[in-house]
């Protein structure tokens, strides 16, 4: 089959007891909990969709609807969303924490550094009130009485900062849940260390454009290679409230939801013999690794 057979063998395939040949795919909705059109657009490709998985911003105004969300669909499989780094100087987040304990996280105002700000932050971050925050976050979920799958984040820049990828992964051990990679050669990294996980650089969604977005997914639904690979889609409704909040992204999550609510989407997954995942079978190995 063209290219997706000339692949080299994935160690993930094999840990998670799939055949050489399978294409594995774990379709992940970022930024539950960001505000009601995400939830709200989210919740449905969950349950009506294509999506298999999730991730919780904890800090975040809606984190709350979300996770009653959670309690209240216990069958859907989520992560946190881990969540240093704001999005706009009009929606601001503040860490769990209290800010004597992560001053090196937040800006002048006591809130976590905007995305344009990202290389400010990283160039102060201390790695112990990182994971202070992370740890607090972590925490929280599990206090709501929620089991999370996994962990993954919001807009940092791991290349960056590899030390901060070495807390997390430290914490997806310690908790026994997955943690999502990337970056070759942490992928690499965790690989050697017998652990599952993605084989490619995971795809966000954010990065494809807008127009001809659809016929862009099909496409690379039918080019997927052998392996597991995922892909950080954005739902969200363009409603007044996220136009507001977001006035450049609203499109995006708009297409993201189209169609991951779509036949389209279907129809191409069951054509293609493409395998949906969460993140579950992977947090049993990981957790019996521990």
């Amino acid at each position: 089959m063209k290219e997706k057979s000339q692949l080299r063998e994935s160690p993930t395939n094999r840990l998670l007891g799939y055949p050489a040949d399978a294409r594995l795919l774990i379709i992940n909705a970022d930024d539950f909990g960001m505000c009601h059109a995400t939830n709200e657009a989210i919740f449905h490709t969950l349950k009506q969709g294509m999506v298999r998985s999730t991730t919780l911003m904890v800090p975040c105004p809606w984190a709350a609807h979300a996770m009653n969300l959670l309690r209240a669909n216990s069958e859907i499989r989520f992560g946190i969303h881990l969540t240093v780094v704001g999005d706009t100087a009009n929606y601001r987040w503040r860490p769990l924490s209290c800010r004597e304990k992560v001053p090196s996280l937040v800006d002048e105002t006591g809130h976590f550094f905007t995305s344009d700000r990202i290389p400010e932050f990283l160039a102060q971050a201390r790695l112990d009130e990182v994971e202070v925050e992370f740890s607090a976050q972590i925490e929280a979920v599990l206090a709501a009485d929620l089991k999370p799958t996994h962990l993954d984040w919001h807009s940092l820049r791991i290349a960056r900062r590899p030390d901060i990828f070495g807390v997390m992964l430290r914490l997806a051990k310690e908790y026994g849940l997955a943690l999502r990679v990337r970056e070759r050669s942490l992928i690499e990294k965790v690989q050697r260390m017998g652990l599952p996980t993605n084989d490619y650089d995971f795809l966000d969604s954010y990065l494809l454009d807008t127009d001809g977005k659809s016929a862009r997914y099909v496409q690379l639904l039918r080019d997927l290679p052998v392996g597991l690979s995922e892909w950080a889609v954005h739902p969200g409704l363009a409603s007044a409230e996220l136009r507001a909040i977001e006035p450049d992204g609203a499109s995006v999550r708009q297409a993201d939801f189209d169609f991951w609510m779509s036949p389209e989407a279907r129809e191409t997954i069951q054509q293609e013999g493409i395998v949906l995942l969460n993140y579950a079978p992977l947090q049993e190995v990981w957790r019996a690794g521990r």
